[in-house]
C-alpha cells in the first residue's frame, strides 16, 4: 500500500536521525552553482539523496543531491546541496518534502537561494537580489490536497512570507560588508524552458525584478509551517525581452560560482546574526 505524506515524511525524520544527533534550527537550500558552502560546513555530515527513504536524485545540473549537516558560524546546519525542481517530473509535494522534514527536525529558520534571471534593467548579471515577495506562476502549490494539520492551517496566509526582520537584518549586513544587494520580487514559474520574448515583457510590466524556476513552492511549505524565511537570488543572467542572447545554462552555471564569494560573505555574516 502506498504511504501517504506524512509518513514518507516521518520515514525520512527517521532515517536522518540515524545519521545525525545534532538538531539543527537553520535550513538552507543552495541553488545552481551556490552549493559550495555547504562544503564549508564543519564536523559534517554528508547524506546523499539516494540514501534517504523517498528522495529521487537530483538531475538538475550543477545540483550535487546531497543533505550536509554541520556547523558554520556556530549554528548548526542543515544544508540542501541542491534542490528537487517539478521540471523534472516531481509532484509539488515531493519536492518539498525535505522542508517538512526539516520542520519536524527542528529547523526554525530556512534559508532559499536560488540562480535567477534578471528582469530589471538597473541589475546586473553577478548581482544578489533579496526577495521581497514573489509570484506564482507554476500553475501548481504544494498545499493542494489533504491538509497536513500538525505542520500548519488549511488556509495559510502568505502576507510577508519573507520575514521582514530576517530582510533588514540582511540589508544592514550587506551594508556593513559593502555588498551592493538589490532588491525586487520574484517571478516562480515552472519550467524547463526559459521564457519567451512575450513572457518576459508580461513579467515586466508587472513589475517582476527576476525570475526563476525553483523558491516559489519551498517558500509556501515553509509559510504553512511557520518557518521564518529569507530568500536571495543571484542574478547569473539579465533575462530581457529586448536582448539578442539568452544565457544558456552552462552561462547560469559559471555566473553562479563567480558570485558564490561573496554569496558566501553575505550568508556567513547571516547566520553569525540570526
Amino acid at each position: 500500500m502506498e504511504k501517504n505524506l506524512e509518513q514518507k515524511i516521518n520515514d525520512i525524520v527517521v532515517y536522518i536521525k540515524e545519521q545525525v544527533k545534532e538538531s539543527p534550527k537553520i535550513g538552507l537550500i543552495l541553488g545552481s552553482g551556490l552549493g559550495e558552502l555547504a562544503n564549508e560546513l564543519e564536523q559534517s555530515t554528508t547524506i546523499p539523496y539516494k540514501n534517504i527513504p523517498h528522495i529521487p536524485i537530483s538531475t538538475a545540473p550543477g545540483h550535487s543531491g546531497n543533505l550536509i549537516i554541520g556547523k558554520q558560524a556556530g549554528k548548526t546546519l542543515i544544508a540542501m546541496q541542491g534542490r528537487l525542481h517539478l521540471y523534472e517530473g516531481y509532484s509539488p509535494q515531493l519536492a518539498t518534502i525535505l522542508v517538512r522534514a526539516m520542520k519536524i527536525l527542528g529547523v526554525e529558520t530556512l534559508i532559499l537561494t536560488c540562480a535567477a534571471g534578471g528582469l530589471n534593467k538597473n541589475f546586473n548579471a553577478g548581482d544578489i537580489m533579496l526577495i521581497n515577495d514573489h509570484i506564482n506562476f507554476s500553475g501548481t502549490n504544494p498545499l493542494v490536497g489533504q491538509n497536513l494539520d500538525s505542520f500548519g492551517p488549511r488556509f495559510p496566509g502568505m502576507f510577508d512570507i519573507y520575514t521582514p526582520k530576517l530582510q533588514q537584518l540582511t540589508i544592514e549586513i550587506a551594508a556593513t560588508n559593502a555588498i551592493d544587494l538589490k532588491q525586487g520580487i520574484y517571478a516562480g514559474i515552472l519550467g524547463p524552458t526559459f521564457a519567451t520574448r512575450a513572457e518576459l515583457q508580461f513579467l515586466i510590466n508587472n513589475n517582476c525584478d527576476a525570475i526563476g524556476m525553483s523558491i516559489v513552492q519551498e517558500a509556501t511549505v515553509a509559510a504553512h509551517s511557520q518557518m521564518q524565511i529569507l530568500g536571495l537570488a543571484a542574478i547569473t543572467d539579465m533575462a530581457l525581452p529586448d536582448s539578442s542572447h539568452h544565457a544558456t545554462h552552462d552561462e547560469v552555471m559559471k555566473s553562479g560560482r563567480q558570485i558564490g564569494i561573496k554569496f558566501k560573505k553575505l550568508i556567513t555574516e547571516i547566520l553569525k546574526n540570526i
